[in-house]
């Protein structure tokens, strides 16, 4: 019986409540790292990629806990209020758009990407350099042996890319882009291409388990209203999709603790530290419900 794997995107503040939901999964007997595939979109390819190296879920959540101890500064390039920035909401119309499918989404997904070229960001070496850290041990070019996929959006074309092993790309180079929020951060290049986050498709592209008996899909949703439903619309078909190819699926979505610890800015990281531990709390309550689908 093959498992799968799906992470979602959610910036920073996603990266930690999802560290911390998997490390009380696992509390509970949850490993849902020993899944056959992972794939992970923004957000979710940095966990994805550090829980096919091998990390326990449990060390990815307890140095971002211990972060409540020396808070971290909050970025120049995702301060709201910083010299130069874009206007944001160009960005979630476009999103909404894409996800409403009113309108062909690979031609707002080019408009997305024209966006994303324009606008000045870090640069993007450093940006790099980041990733690198984060993935050290991994070796420059290479990939987990564990089946891992993360995703991305050629900012030119709109196509939607999966890279994996198979693409022979860096790993630190491929989960940049996936990472590449339109406005915030620099497009990526890859091959002499330049390339965003895959969350301009869809925050989680859980359609691409399809195969799989099993998936487990893990997506943050922040807030509620129009637009929190409108931009769940893509991941209720991908979900379908899975079932329509005979999987079955689950779904985890924050509780009302976890949106509590977000706030309002997934990229202000002194919401990480509560965000991992309601995030290990819900994990802990989610892994009795999900033992006999996940075994």
């Amino acid at each position: 019986m093959s498992r799968a794997l799906v992470l979602g995107g959610g910036g920073p503040v996603g990266i930690a409540w999802e560290a911390g939901l998997l490390a009380g999964l696992a509390e509970g007997g949850i490993r849902a790292a020993d899944a056959d595939f992972i794939v992970g979109t923004s957000a979710g390819s940095v966990v994805g990629a550090l829980l096919a190296l091998g990390r326990a879920p449990a060390d990815l959540a307890a140095p971002i806990m211990a972060e409540t101890v020396r808070p971290r500064a909050i970025p120049g390039v995702v301060a709201e209020n910083r010299t130069g920035a874009p206007d944001m909401t160009v960005l979630f119309q476009k999103m909404q758009e894409a996800a409403s499918g009113e309108r062909d989404p690979k031609e707002v997904r080019r408009e997305i990407g024209a966006f994303s070229l324009a606008a000045q960001t870090v640069d993007e070496a450093a940006f790099i350099s980041g990733f690198g850290r984060q993935l050290a041990g991994s070796g420059e070019g290479s990939w987990p042996a564990h089946g891992y996929a993360c995703t991305a959006v050629d900012c030119e074309t709109g196509e939607f890319v999966v890279w994996d092993a198979a693409a022979k790309v860096p790993l630190s180079r491929a989960v940049a882009s996936s990472c590449s929020v339109p406005g915030v951060f620099p497009a990526i290049t890859i091959g002499g291409r330049r390339y965003m986050d895959g969350g301009m498709r869809s925050a989680t592209n859980a359609d691409l388990a399809k195969g799989h008996a099993k998936t487990l899909v893990i997506a943050v949703r922040l807030g509620a209203g129009e637009f929190a439903e409108r931009m769940m619309k893509p991941l209720e078909r991908e979900m379908q999709a899975i079932r329509e190819a005979g999987g079955e699926v689950e779904l985890i979505v924050p509780d009302d603790a976890s949106a509590t610890a977000f706030g309002s800015n997934l990229m202000n990281p002194r919401h990480r530290p509560a965000s991992a531990k309601a995030g290990l709390e819900q994990g802990r309550r989610a892994a009795q419900a999900l033992r006999g689908f996940w075994g």
